[in-house]
């Protein structure tokens, strides 16, 4: 992966750039995500948060997620394209859209989550990993986040 990596918004006023490479990427299938893409799945890039420099203003819309967790999404004011999201269970990482990505082919899915949800029509590749809700080690956190 060629760092840093660069992303934003459809407008350009909401932007990011990556000195990191993702802790882990891929495809979420439940119904937020799904809703908040207007598709079938989002895609996303975990990374560290610390390696993650944002410009511009971001407006976000907080919901309790299916996990329990608090999950943040950010969108730009402006154009409302949605850019990355954050997660109350893991506060560290931040979770860049990969359809904000200025090469998207930078992206390199890992896993399916929250499948059960995946609508029939939404087709992932089948060599990926597909967990039915979250995989072992990122359930809701015992702390109460």
């Amino acid at each position: 992966m060629n760092l840093p990596f660069q992303g934003g918004c459809l407008c350009g006023a909401l932007r990011y750039a990556c000195s990191a490479e993702p802790v882990f990427s891929g495809h979420c299938q439940c119904t937020d995500c799904r809703k908040d893409s207007g598709t079938g799945h989002c895609s996303h890039m975990g990374v560290a948060k610390a390696a993650v420099a944002i410009s511009g203003e971001a407006k976000v819309f907080e919901k309790k997620s299916d996990s329990g967790n608090t999950v943040g999404r950010a969108f730009c004011p402006n154009c409302g394209s949605s850019v990355y999201s954050v997660n109350s269970a893991m506060p560290d990482l931040i979770f860049l859209r990969a359809s904000s990505l200025d090469e998207p082919d930078i992206f390199k899915p890992q896993m399916v989550i929250y499948a059960r949800s995946g609508p029939a029509w939404d087709h992932m590749a089948p060599d990926l990993p597909s967990f039915e809700t979250l995989p072992p080690g990122m359930e809701k956190p015992t702390s109460g986040a």
